[in-house]
């Protein structure tokens, strides 16, 4: 009976138990460790005391240790020594009082093992060696006279919280600078000491208690993303203090920057070459040291990406051979550009800057013969709602194109009119051109600009394609590949702008509700399509080119406008590409609100408060559940007492049937009698 009482009353306060439990457990393991005694306990002295208070304090017990009436352990020793040195330290003391930064207090553990079993006496001192970092000009120093006037809304803010007397400031001052160095251009960078403690305060954390801290001390590197300026979309960096981490964080948090990944001799033509963009061109880094991408080199990526893709390669000495022998590569660091297959590399060796890396993408953006794509278009001139290569100020221009299906005609025709683009280069190099040569107008006209080679996906882009050729036999070109035949052909655009007509727009009826709708205007320039039906000898092809051209610039050829279908992008945006940035600038990242909610946890543990807390939700609890359960037995007992017993009187009437008598022929079955009146009246042998 005893067991089934003690194991209803433990069902019945489990939860004061448990939280009667967790507050003991809090207040003798978790608390102390969270809060060890501060400095200024170790000393026996108020919180905030002054230098002058602390050496007073120091100087009262080590007149007791001198004249032998105490003798400290070592380890106590090591502690108030410590307390002294951190707390006779201007910058020090400052530090500790104002955001409780301590980074010296490894020294006390390390001096512990060093001196265990020795007398206080043989200790080294002093236990702290003074640090000093001075930053001088070659940094952009904050202050709160300038902190939000260094806010530019373009570009991402990292900043650098430091203290003058911190030896890791110290220690990390090279890498800050190399730092600065790779996101010049791309965020601001600046450095905020503690000794601005409006500035400080604003980008530290904040305890439960309100006090600023920087709970990884110092430096502490916090930044504000693109179109951010206020603490509510600032991010903090936890990693480790290497100029490649920082860096890779700045690029991929901060900014939203595409990642370059790395592969091996094995990899890279599976990984890249092969799933690579056919109409791209890919760009292949060979490194000697493995770092990642700089931030600058991934926003190239970023801004180039319609045009090229880019790899790495960590360079091996065991390896230069085959590099060699497959890309013409001698050492790292270099960089490759694969323009198209039958093409050579090109190969740049040694290190080079930024500008330098913008322009030889520039030049090598485009393969060698380009492809007409909703990207190039105006880049190529091949599109008549812009302009010629050659400037706003040229009257006609000229794009030939090669159109067809991805198949071994088209690239066959392709290398065919690649080696005319080079045999034109080459005659418009020189000083004085035979005008006699069937080659002499187009190689001026490429030489100025006014003519382009390109080729055009006649199954990615079959509008277009249509567009030009509009031929009975345009379906052995443009759109999908119906049987075997491949047909890809050759074409020239010859495009004429009015200077005087531009902005003026061409009234003409439509011819239906749709055209009504989506063709309501004209492009600029007139467009005039040749197709070439000669043999594929490149000598015809050139002096049909020739005859194109000067016949263009010379006669007085019709002027025709019409509406030309855009071209199709080909090429999806990336999911890093759209949203990052604007999702980081508000803060909502779910990363960040997780580890956001982690360290707010991790921060409450050690507040005082919890245990008192717990302690006062067992007591409420053992009280509520006290009080329901003395309340129900006593009524459950005066319940059971008063309830009164169902007699005869209390009984409702009920119709009795008549009772049989001697009279009756029949006795009556016994269905016919109620049973609670056969009960109370049964039938005597009287009657």
């Amino acid at each position: 009976m005893a067991k089934s009482s003690m194991a209803s009353a433990l069902k019945a306060y489990w939860l004061p138990l448990i939280l009667f439990a967790s507050s003991v457990f809090y207040q003798l393991f978790i608390l102390p460790r969270s809060y060890p005694p501060s400095h200024y306990d170790v000393l026996g002295i108020k919180m905030l005391s002054s230098v002058e208070e602390v050496t007073e304090a120091y100087e009262k017990l080590s007149s007791n240790w001198n004249a032998g009436v105490e003798v400290p352990p070592t380890i106590d020793f090591v502690k108030i020594r410590y307390s002294f040195e951190l707390l006779t330290n201007p910058i020090w003391k400052r530090d500790y009082d104002l955001y409780s930064i301590d980074e010296h207090i490894h020294i006390i553990e390390k001096a512990k093992a060093q001196y265990a079993g020795t007398s206080f006496s043989e200790i080294q001192l002093p236990l702290l060696e003074a640090a000093s970092f001075d930053p001088g000009d070659a940094f952009n120093i904050i202050t709160m006279g300038n902190f939000f006037s260094k806010f530019d809304n373009a570009k991402a803010f990292l900043i650098q919280v430091f203290s003058f007397g911190s030896k890791r400031c110290a220690q990390f001052a090279s890498n800050w600078e190399r730092i600065a160095a790779l996101l010049d251009g791309l965020a601001n960078t600046g450095l905020v000491e503690l000794g601005e403690v409006q500035v400080a305060k604003y980008l530290a954390e904040k305890t439960f208690t309100g006090q600023p801290s920087f709970p990884n001390g110092l430096p502490s590197l916090v930044a504000f993303p693109p179109r951010c300026n206020s603490s509510t979309c600032l991010l903090r960096y936890e990693g480790e203090l290497s100029v490649d981490a920082v860096t890779d964080w700045v690029a991929t948090t901060i900014l939203g920057l595409p990642r370059i990944s790395y592969y091996s001799k094995d990899t890279l033509e599976q990984g890249f070459l092969r799933k690579s963009s056919p109409h791209k061109v890919r760009v292949i880094f060979f490194s000697e040291t493995g770092v990642r991408a700089t931030p600058f080199v991934r926003q190239a990526a970023l801004n180039y990406r319609p045009y090229a893709a880019f790899a790495f390669v960590l360079w091996r000495e065991e390896e230069s051979s085959f590099w060699w022998n497959v890309f013409g590569v001698e050492s790292a660091p270099a960089i490759v550009f694969l323009k198209e297959p039958g093409v050579k590399p090109v190969v740049y060796h040694g290190p080079g800057n930024d500008s330098w890396f913008v322009n030889t993408m520039e030049q090598n953006k485009y393969h060698v013969l380009p492809q007409l794509r909703s990207v190039t278009s105006m880049d190529l001139g091949c599109d008549p709602r812009g302009y010629s290569r050659a400037g706003n100020e040229t009257t006609i221009w000229y794009c030939v194109i090669l159109a067809g299906r991805q198949s071994p005609e088209l690239h066959k025709m392709r290398e065919t009119v690649r080696r005319i683009q080079e045999i034109l280069s080459t005659d418009g190099m020189l000083h004085s051109i035979d005008q006699d040569q069937p080659s002499a107008a187009p190689a001026v006209a490429l030489k100025e600009k006014r003519l382009t080679f390109t080729w055009l996906d006649g199954e990615a882009q079959q509008r277009y394609c249509f567009f030009i050729i509009q031929t009975a036999n345009s379906y052995e070109t443009c759109g999908p590949r119906r049987d075997i035949t491949d047909v890809p052909q050759l074409l020239i655009v010859r495009y004429k702008r009015n200077p005087s007509d531009d902005g003026i727009k061409i009234d003409r009826k439509p011819k239906n509700i749709f055209e009504a709708f989506h063709d309501d205007d004209v492009d600029p320039a007139s467009q005039l399509v040749a197709r070439y039906n000669g043999s594929e000898e490149i000598p015809e092809i050139i002096k049909w080119i020739s005859h194109i051209i000067e016949d263009g610039d010379s006669k007085d050829l019709p002027f025709f406008r019409a509406k030309s279908p855009a071209l199709v992008p080909e090429d999806a945006d990336p999911i890093w590409s759209a949203g990052a940035r604007s999702i980081l600038s508000k803060g909502s990242g779910m990363k960040q609100r997780i580890g956001s909610i982690v360290k707010g946890i991790h921060s409450c543990l050690g507040d005082p408060r919890i245990g008192p807390v717990l302690l006062l939700g067992a007591l409420m609890s053992f009280g509520n559940i006290w009080l329901r359960r003395s309340q129900s037995t006593p009524a459950s007992q005066s319940n059971q007492e008063t309830q009164p017993s169902r007699t005869e009187e209390d009984r409702p009437n009920r119709r009795r049937k008549p009772r049989r008598t001697a009279n009756q022929d029949l006795p009556p079955s016994i269905t016919d009698v109620e049973p609670e009146d056969a009960y109370q009246m049964p039938f005597s042998d009287s009657d």
